[in-house]
């Protein structure tokens, strides 16, 4: 089956050095059926520290039934990065899945071949190589896209990506996980029930607070932390409490809570971000609610709920006692990956299933953001920071 629809293919295309019984492992491997996506996760990065690599232990491991991954597209590790830090490792597991599962392994979506079910792309790759990608993911007859945050560098090249998506029929959903995470749905429920209450969203991050591991973070997601870390929570304003550019009134920085740092980060060049912020959203239509991110506040999110005292009168986390358990036999299985994909792991599997299914059946994805969303989020992202930098001058 695998062998078949790959023998067009150059040899360059797909790089990882096959085991003796490849072929036999292929032939009788289980692509994507009938009420399956056939999915291409693109962008895969390093085992046990990569995203896209614990999206793709999630679905190789049956965790999301309508998704069948039968591609990934990794060009660095397959690529430059080779034979560099973090190369060996990466063929070994692929190697080990391709053996496993079948998975076939390339390094450009252009060589892809004909999809033989609805086929659903999960681009996990860097935010600056997102506008190219998502281009190559149409072209290779993807019908959905599943996009992760926050989407594209720009307000401008994502409305591209947008309108390039309508214009080819693809369904775009955004990897906006809290969307559909309990303790915000928890959180939201609550709040109803208490006339004139307040919500706080507040996430977390478990980094070092040194000026090395801070420069570090600063360097890596250089799109800022409004774009990066914070994102999700603005995603939850757009998508829940009628925030947009043209509906903000005001928006007030917790000066005792925040703080800024320019740091140098491992090339030398410097960075001026948030380590930590904390403000409230005021709208022209009476919504108001507040977001606080620190990038060393430990592995946990959670929401809170005060009265018009300003008391607390409602807290859940994430994770709750219920996934504790979940996050203890996952830290035991991966030991070396990273803390916070244990603490969303359910989250991460409940956005995969619902976009797989909605590519296999067109069963609505109730719940997840759609590109739409994301354009009004990064706007709001984009006109937040530089306001939020000048109170904190």
């Amino acid at each position: 089956m695998f062998a078949t629809a790959f023998s067009h293919l150059s040899k360059s295309a797909f790089t990882v050095a096959r085991p003796a019984a490849t072929n036999k492992v292929l032939t009788r491997a289980l692509a994507a059926t009938a009420g399956q996506a056939e999915v291409v996760l693109v962008g895969c990065g390093a085992p046990n520290r990569g995203m896209g690599w614990y999206h793709a232990v999630q679905m190789l491991e049956g965790r999301c039934p309508s998704a069948s991954l039968d591609y990934i597209i990794e060009p660095w590790f397959l690529g430059g990065g080779a034979e560099g830090p973090g190369g060996p490792e990466f063929k070994e597991w692929a190697d080990s899945s391709t053996s496993k599962y079948g998975t076939v392994f390339g390094t450009s979506v252009g060589d892809l071949p004909e999809p033989k079910q609805p086929r659903c792309a999960l681009i996990s790759g860097r935010t600056a190589d997102n506008p190219r990608l998502f281009k190559e993911c149409i072209d290779a007859k993807c019908s959905t896209v599943i996009l992760e945050k926050p989407g594209a560098p720009t307000v401008a090249e994502l409305q591209l990506m947008k309108d390039q998506a309508e214009e080819a029929g693809v369904g775009v959903l955004m990897g906006y996980n809290k969307n559909v995470c309990k303790y915000v749905r928890k959180t939201r429920e609550f709040a109803e029930t208490i006339p004139g209450s307040h919500v706080t969203f507040v996430s977390n991050n478990a980094y070092e607070n040194t000026p090395e591991s801070l420069g570090e973070c600063f360097e890596r997601n250089a799109e800022g932390m409004l774009k990066n870390m914070a994102i999700h929570e603005l995603a939850l304003l757009v998508s829940f409490y009628d925030v947009s550019v043209e509906n903000i009134e005001s928006v007030e920085a917790d000066k005792e809570f925040s703080s800024m740092q320019t740091l140098p980060g491992p090339s030398g060049k410097e960075f001026t971000d948030f380590d930590k912020i904390k403000f409230t959203i005021k709208t022209k239509t009476g919504q108001e609610v507040s977001v606080a991110a620190d990038r060393c506040g430990g592995t946990d999110s959670y929401a809170t709920v005060t009265d018009t005292d300003g008391e607390e009168v409602f807290r859940y986390w994430m994770p709750d006692d219920e996934d504790k358990a979940t996050v203890q036999t996952l830290q035991a299985k991966y030991p070396t990956a990273m803390p916070y994909f244990f603490t969303q792991d359910p989250d991460y599997v409940t956005v995969k299933e619902l976009a797989a299914k909605f590519t296999a059946t067109g069963e609505e994805a109730e719940g997840l953001a759609t590109i739409g969303i994301a354009v009004e989020t990064l706007r709001v992202a984009e006109y937040l920071t530089p306001l939020l930098m000048e109170q904190l001058k």
